[in-house]
């Protein structure tokens, strides 16, 4: 009888998700605390892909940098390479024609599509739907092209460049990109509709991983993850850059802060990126992508003497040995499409990075993921993990 009596506890276990799981988008470990399939405590562990960009960035030419960036967040390339390129033309005082900036916002837009294009069908697949992720990669592969044809490579293409962007735009390819972003439109009313209000994608997205608006500041989290917890904090419009603060657009934002709010966020942001690339493709201008005076000019190929000096000149920035007194501190943030991101480092006299620090969203968005599951299923951890849309290579730099 006494044993009858006995009060009965039932104990917490730990359970690994990931990295072998196939919705941990890469190699992400979490370590989750249950109580039967009820998530009270989760714990990410990362460095599986670490691989020291950081310390890989110093004491190179501003050129040798870009492709370390391609590969950080290798779902939004040019995002990445926009804002070191922005960081060395801060320190060097180089300023890029309205036909570079107008090139950088075409292509800034085009890669905020190509990564919310990812985020959405990823999540969308992840949860149980299929069908948007085989309709949006062939949109994706007519963005991966326009990639290929400015610059020779589908994914770390090392197009943007500090002046400028490496080569102008071929013949022929702005009326492609405009048809494309046309008939794009069409494409998303077809996603939403089979999405938006499907039964089973609200029930799996409503009232989950919600994120008030004090959390969200508190946990640094930005874009997106911003946004949708109703802060309309967008730097496009607070600080802009290039040709944004020419340009009318809308920041979107969230009103109950859970994972159906974020997806909403993400496909009005790909409709205001249509409307940026319309009104770039109907302002662009004609000149330079690049500076002359780090080019071998033409007009002095005759004068041996000035052919030689701008071939020195030529040389010596792509080395990083610009002349002039340029040590500084210096430090940059864009708004990348998965939120904010900074980067910041140290220039010697001779205008060589020689200390370099990132700072990624996706890192900071992870640290989150504690609060997004507390108190939820289980099987609402993919529905997290989907909604924060992160990128290894970013976070594990």
């Amino acid at each position: 009888m006494s044993q009858l009596n006995e009060e009965k506890t039932i104990q917490h276990f730990d359970l690994n998700f990931g990295p072998q799981h196939p919705a941990a988008h890469g190699v992400l470990r979490l370590l989750l605390s249950m109580d039967g399939e009820v998530v009270f405590g989760t714990w990410p562990h990362i460095g599986l892909l670490h691989r020291g960009t950081e310390k890989l960035l110093e004491e190179r030419p501003s050129l040798e940098l870009i492709p370390y960036f391609d590969r950080m967040d290798y779902v939004s390339m040019m995002a990445s390479e926009y804002t070191i390129s922005l960081m060395d033309e801060k320190n060097s005082g180089e300023i890029p024609s309205n036909r570079a900036q107008a090139i950088r916002v075409l292509f800034l837009e085009i890669t905020r599509i190509l990564n919310h294009l990812m985020a959405v069908t990823t999540h969308a697949m992840d949860v149980g739907a299929l069908t948007p992720f085989l309709w949006c990669f062939e949109e994706r592969e007519i963005l991966m092209e326009f990639y290929e044809r400015v610059s020779g490579a589908r994914m770390h293409a090392i197009y943007i460049r500090p002046g400028g962007v490496s080569f102008d735009i071929p013949v022929g390819l702005i009326a492609d990109i405009y048809s494309f972003v046309v008939s794009f439109s069409r494409r998303l009313d077809e996603v939403e509709e089979l999405l938006t209000s499907n039964r089973i994608w609200k029930q799996r997205l409503y009232d989950v991983a919600y994120i008030s608006e004090d959390v969200a500041k508190n946990m640094n989290l930005s874009g997106v993850m911003l946004r949708g917890s109703g802060i309309e904090h967008d730097l496009r419009k607070e600080a802009p850059y290039e040709l944004y603060s020419t340009i009318d657009f809308l920041v979107p934002v969230g009103r109950m802060g859970d994972c159906f709010d974020r997806y909403v966020v993400r496909l009005e942001e790909m409709r205001q990126s249509i409307k940026i690339i319309k009104y770039t493709i109907d302002t662009i201008s004609a000149g330079l992508v690049q500076p002359r005076d780090t080019k071998v000019s033409l007009q002095s190929r005759d004068d041996t003497k000035k052919h030689m000096e701008s071939l020195i000149n030529h040389y010596k920035s792509s080395l990083g040995l610009g002349s002039g007194p340029r040590a500084s501190f210096d430090s940059v943030s864009t708004e990348a499409p998965k939120g904010e991101f900074m980067v910041s480092g140290y220039y010697t006299p001779e205008g060589k990075l020689v200390r370099c620090k990132t700072k990624p969203p996706g890192f900071y968005h992870l640290q989150s993921t504690s609060i997004m599951t507390n108190k939820h299923l289980i099987a609402d951890v993919v529905t997290v993990i989907g909604t924060q849309d992160i990128v290894f290579g970013e976070v594990d730099r």
